[in-house]
């Protein structure tokens, strides 16, 4: 079971947005920020932001990789394995 997120309401952002940025900074948490008494951003990390992006990239090519092969243009894992290793080799 996750956590729940702590939340503000957008006038303590206001208030002291460098304490703010600080506590999401220091934590691995989003922070939910509210008006009016709703959610209305969520604030996180760069660094936590970063992750999510390449997470979300590499699912995209995976679902990718899924239609592919379920149309038949798939390549053999050899092939993926050997295209691989050459991107590696180029670091």
């Amino acid at each position: 079971m996750s956590k729940i997120p702590p939340i503000i309401p957008v006038s303590d952002l206001r208030k002291d947005a460098a304490a703010v940025l600080q506590r999401v900074k220091t934590s691995d948490q989003p922070l939910i920020i509210t008006q009016r008494g709703r959610a209305a951003a969520v604030l996180i990390s760069m660094e936590s932001y970063e992750k999510a992006e390449n997470d979300r990239k590499l699912l995209q090519l995976l679902a990718q990789g899924d239609r592919e092969i379920a149309a038949g243009e798939g390549h053999s894992l050899d092939s993926v394995l050997a295209e691989a290793d050459r991107l590696l080799e180029d670091d």
